[in-house]
């Protein structure tokens, strides 16, 4: 039995310089090619990177038996079709988040996914893996804030290229889909449950025809909610709240943890107030190890693709109520 899965890239991202690193600090993954489009980039990149092997196409690096694995940085309406042609080609799929532009592109992917049972398919969020939420998740379950009843989330940055990605909609841009998904996903991953309805206000770039700042409540029952906001084109800036019936728990640095220094989650009930550091921390090494070893081990992913579909499932029912005003059933 090996024990790495060796990894291979689709696409030279700025992402990658940060992912490809960590995860060659990893226990249990190796990065061994990169591949883009362009055979040039391909080989910067891995000259920057120290990897040992890169390829002019997708195709040349999924054609390679020195490969297990691929991971997927690529722009968002990208992802379903080179994550269903790794599959086809006997890779595994760790898939930068969100997994399809709509819940029904993921649904997409996850039949694909049920042709090849013995592939594993992940969806990329690497939030989850740092121990800083596992802490949060774990004081929820025990009840140290009492009963959980909403959570709060904001997620911004500023970018104004109408150059990059994210600010076409043909490529599948929007803050939505690039940090909502966050906020949606992370609620969920609290709650451990689905929202029954939401309702949003979303604005949307007239240059830009992508949405640059959406607001919105989703609705878990029984008058428990999560409200968040996020944003393209305002102060950078994110936080994460849990409030219970006796106490709250706020993470400073909720996403985009830094892989070095030190990151806190505080619990504060009634006076007190008791805090948790996590000193370098690299999530991206977590989340690479933990899909690398369920492959290995033959299990179960920890994030399986049916979170994907109903995460996006949610994201299609606030882009709708942002079209209309109205509150939305979100789709079982």
């Amino acid at each position: 039995m090996p024990d790495r899965i060796r990894f291979g890239v689709l696409g030279a991202a700025k992402i990658a310089d940060k992912v490809i690193p960590a995860m060659q600090k990893g226990d249990a993954t190796e990065v061994t090619a990169i591949a883009s489009r362009e055979a040039e980039r391909a080989r910067t990149a891995a000259a920057r990177l120290h990897l040992p092997r890169w390829y002019g196409s997708y195709e040349e690096l999924l054609a390679s038996d020195e490969i297990d694995a691929v991971y997927i940085p690529l722009p968002n309406h990208m992802h379903v079709q080179w994550a269903i042609r790794s599959l086809e080609a006997g890779k595994h799929v760790l898939c930068e988040k969100p997994l399809g532009q709509t819940a029904a592109e993921a649904e997409e992917l996850a039949a694909a996914a049920a042709r090849h049972p013995d592939l594993a398919v992940m969806e990329a969020f690497m939030y989850r893996f740092h121990p800083q939420w596992r802490t949060a998740l774990r004081w929820i379950e025990e009840g140290e804030i009492g009963e959980l009843r909403t959570v709060h989330s904001h997620f911004a940055y500023s970018n104004l290229d109408p150059g990059n990605v994210r600010n076409r909609a043909e490529t599948g841009g929007g803050g939505l889909l690039d940090i909502g998904c966050y906020d949606v996903s992370l609620s969920r991953f609290l709650f451990k449950r689905e929202p029954e309805r939401v309702v949003a206000q979303v604005e949307i770039d007239p240059e830009f025809g992508v949405d640059r700042l959406a607001s919105a409540i989703l609705d878990f029952g029984s008058g428990t909610t999560a409200t968040f906001t996020c944003a393209t084109q305002l102060e950078p800036y994110q936080r994460a709240h849990a409030f219970g019936t006796q106490g709250r728990i706020e993470i400073e640095v909720p996403f985009n943890t830094p892989p070095t220094g030190t990151t806190r989650v505080l619990r504060q009930r009634g006076l007190e107030t008791r805090e948790i550091s996590f000193r370098d921390t690299d999530q991206y090494t977590l989340q690479g190890d933990a899909f690398a070893r369920a492959i290995l081990r033959g299990e179960a992913v920890p994030t399986p693709i049916g979170d994907a579909v109903a995460n996006l499932r949610v994201l299609d029912a606030i882009r709708a109520s942002g079209a209309d005003g109205g509150w939305v059933t979100v789709v079982a």
